[in-house]
């Protein structure tokens, strides 16, 4: 049987580091492959409400990936930002009805449908904003 022996932690860092550079970049290439921009693409979700069982859904939205930056400044507000997001430019809403709801509960379920989607500025309106 051979000794055990450890590794310093500085190498143990590294090879994590080095594998997870490369699980991220096989993702992203099976994810994303060569497009870039800002596009519609199929998406199903699964459509929930209280007192209605729950549905598949299939419809279109936005995805894709927007030029963005920073630069910083040396006065006030010390960054330069420049944000786009993958949003909606045009939708049309469609409904459905949701199977096995409760007598009091409307069975109506909207959700959009995109029809055209662009770089832009991130609004709550249509869109999760988030900060880092």
């Amino acid at each position: 049987m051979l000794p055990c022996r450890s590794l310093p932690l500085s190498i143990l860092l590294l090879l994590l580091v080095v594998a997870e550079a490369g699980l991220c970049v096989a993702v992203t290439t099976q994810l994303h492959g060569s497009f870039r921009g800002c596009a519609v693409r199929d998406f199903s979700f699964v459509a929930q409400k209280p007192g209605c069982r729950n549905l598949r859904i299939e419809t279109e939205a936005c995805w894709g990936r927007c030029h963005t930056w920073e630069k910083p400044l040396p006065e006030p507000p010390y960054v330069q930002r420049h944000h786009r997001v993958c949003s909606y430019g045009r939708t049309r809403y469609l409904m459905v009805r949701l199977p096995g709801c409760q007598p009091h509960v409307s069975p109506l379920y909207p959700y959009p449908l995109a029809l055209q989607c662009h770089c832009t500025v991130c609004s709550t309106q249509d869109t999760e904003c988030e900060t880092f």
